[in-house]
């Protein structure tokens, strides 16, 4: 599984949790973090290389745990591999679904937010509920530095959060797998009548259930082991990747 950067974690340790005797390859392109402000064509060319390393390590699926990613390049990596590719997309319709002001709102980065995959997928399932898109640049650097407690942080979501309280939402999307990183804060700030929905849950559920249907699940009597990868190899980056991951990691340089 991969990511722009660290963000894709939270979905990793999701896995991990529920499928515990599958093995994990996981790459952060922290390098070139965060795509959320990337072209399309860049991130297409990362993704593509990216998931040519994972299969060159003989992966047999690959979770692009990356919202920008998924809706910029999925449908054409997949059109190239006959692996299962299992992508991230904000949760909209239960979103929409469990609404009762019928006023939800998507925190996303600027390349989710505009593209076209991501507002079709708005029209098909708001369920006649107000969508707010609320791009988030700046979060994921600092979620990248490991700087998500900070008060400049703090400051930034309250920016982003605190108008879309005042339009009435009690339903809040986690658009990117970094904000789950930043879930308390975002909490406090939103207040208890505001519901927040993160993506790691559907998305485990699904990675196994094509590993069931393809008959390629792991045998439940072996503990899955786990590798880390990143573009950007440096100790402070290890460090970071501790951190979110609750415990020691080593961190691999992700061949150029």
């Amino acid at each position: 599984m991969f990511d722009s950067g660290v963000g894709g974690l939270s979905i990793a340790k999701c896995i991990t949790e529920q499928l515990p005797h599958e093995n994990i390859i996981y790459i952060a392109d922290s390098l070139h973090a965060p795509y959320g402000e990337k072209s399309v064509e860049f991130i297409i060319k990362r993704v593509n290389y990216i998931a040519k390393q994972l299969i060159d390590k003989g992966v047999k699926a690959i979770v692009i745990a990356c919202n920008t990613a998924t809706v910029n390049a999925i449908e054409q990596l997949r059109s190239q591999v006959s692996i299962p590719i299992i992508g991230v997309e904000p949760a909209i319709k239960p979103a929409a679904k469990q609404s009762i002001s019928k006023k939800v709102a998507i925190l996303a980065t600027q390349a989710t937010s505009e593209n076209q995959r991501f507002k079709d997928l708005i029209d098909l399932h708001h369920n006649g509920a107000e969508v707010h898109i609320q791009p988030c640049p700046g979060l994921v650097e600092f979620i990248e530095q490991g700087n998500q407690n900070s008060d400049d942080c703090n400051a930034l979501l309250k920016q982003y959060i605190n108008p879309l309280i005042k339009e009435g939402i009690d339903t809040l999307v986690l658009g990117c797998t970094h904000y789950p990183f930043v879930q308390k804060q975002i909490s406090l700030i939103a207040g208890q009548q505001v519901t927040i929905i993160e993506t790691a849950a559907p998305v485990t559920v699904q990675l196994s259930k094509k590993l069931v249907e393809r008959e390629i699940s792991a045998c439940k009597t072996q503990q899955g082991q786990y590798q880390f990868f990143s573009s950007l190899e440096t100790k402070q980056q290890e460090q970071i990747f501790s951190q979110l991951w609750q415990e020691p990691l080593t961190l691999h340089a992700l061949k150029p």
